[in-house]
């Protein structure tokens, strides 16, 4: 079983790209959240990597942290309904501290704005995924750099750029974008600030 791949991009696009690693080419799908990570073509590149093997394919699911490849692992193989493309298209439109906080507040709304997730779907990832959020949350966080900000503070600052008029996937990356710039204790209104800056 593939788990991480390190090695030099050859081709990056928003949901995949190819890693060049001991002379053969591996092609990785990958979200728009991790998309935003990966280097110049030709720079070294390492992800974590899921491999769903199938009996007329292999295909590969790459995250720049273990957090969103534990995250995507347990929404495809705990939620039914939910396999690994519908499971990129909610990786690439919301940040796992978004997703994780909107399950653990059960906000079907915010979870329905997520691509082939209608209101059924978003009511089964909250019942299904609300007592194992937390769990992903404890053991991945130690061996990530996932953003240091308060997860309330994140939810609201979110929150407060999707009242100003911008999309939850746009509020989402100005936000994380925000938080990796300010201190772990920056106020909801500093976020916001900065996401607006």
């Amino acid at each position: 079983m593939i788990a991480r791949i390190k090695g030099t991009v050859l081709e990056a696009t928003p949901l995949q790209v190819v890693l060049e690693a001991g002379g053969l080419g591996y092609e990785v799908n990958i979200p728009v959240t991790t998309a935003e990570k990966i280097p110049a073509i030709g720079k070294e590149c390492s992800l974590f990597v899921h491999a769903v093997y199938r009996e007329d394919s292999a295909t590969l699911y790459g995250f720049a942290t273990r957090e969103d490849k534990d995250f995507f692992r347990l929404l495809v193989e705990k939620v039914s309904g939910i396999g690994p493309k519908i499971g990129i298209s909610i990786l690439s439109r919301m940040s796992v501290e978004l997703l994780r906080s909107a399950i653990a507040n059960s906000d079907v709304a915010l979870l329905s704005k997520c691509p082939g997730i209608g209101k059924k779907t978003a009511e089964r990832l909250v019942i299904e995924l609300k007592d194992k959020v937390g769990l992903v949350a404890t053991t991945s966080q130690a061996s990530t750099s996932a953003s240091p900000t308060e997860p309330s503070h994140f939810q609201d600052a979110v929150a407060g750029l999707i009242i100003l008029g911008y999309k939850p996937a746009e509020a989402d990356k100005l936000a994380r974008k925000a938080a990796s710039q300010l201190s772990a204790d920056a106020s909801v209104e500093a976020l916001i600030k900065a996401a607006l800056s």
